[in-house]
């Protein structure tokens, strides 16, 4: 079952270890921590997962930002392009380039 405690804490070990510039997405983190079905549920522990984490170096499979993250699309924007992130695209559709920064540990 992918909703475990070992499941959760797998997820936010990776996400711990994404380097500041580079970004994963919710279905790489989700195989890699054993459940590759299981990128939605990835999305829900971002949504409640402890706030020191960098969830914001967290975007779906094409590059988008998160409606859910805290402050919503303006503040995972916001949050990105702090650590330099150039996030493309206009308000309600942002992005990043996910070719040239997604990261793979």
């Amino acid at each position: 079952m992918t909703g475990d405690r070992q499941f959760t804490k797998r997820v936010y070990a990776l996400v711990a270890q994404i380097p500041k510039g580079r970004v994963m997405s919710y279905g790489q983190i989700a195989a890699l921590c054993g459940s590759a079905q299981a990128s939605r549920i990835v999305g829900g522990i971002a949504h409640f997962g402890p706030p020191d984490l960098p969830w914001q170096r967290v975007v779906n499979k094409k590059g988008g930002l998160a409606a859910g993250y805290y402050g919503g699309r303006e503040g995972h924007k916001k949050d990105l392009m702090a650590e330099g992130v150039q996030v493309l695209g206009e308000a309600g559709s942002y992005y990043v380039n996910v070719d040239e920064l997604l990261w793979h540990p």
